[in-house]
């Protein structure tokens, strides 16, 4: 997964389950290690869960599956809570 890092801002990020988190509004380096830390996500969507007075939210590097035209990370049942689910309840 190669891209550069200017090319993910403003990319929609959804989980792979295909629940819309929000869109980069920047990016976390670790410039010791050399690497991305997290995404910094802004534009969050309020049907995820309650996110406590924050405006956005860091998602670690660690669980991007694929960047693309969109960027897809592993779904962390808790985390991003599934609408559906909620409406079913």
């Amino acid at each position: 997964m190669r891209t550069q890092v200017t090319e993910m801002f403003g990319l929609p990020v959804y989980t792979d389950r295909a629940v819309f988190i929000g869109n980069v509004d920047d990016v976390v380096l670790d410039v010791d290690q050399k690497k991305i830390a997290a995404l910094a996500i802004g534009d969050l969507n309020p049907e995820i869960g309650e996110v406590k007075g924050y405006n956005g939210l860091q998602i670690p590097f660690r669980i991007v599956k694929s960047v693309g035209d969109i960027i897809i990370v592993r779904h962390i049942p808790g985390l991003f809570r599934s609408p559906a689910k909620e409406e079913q309840s």
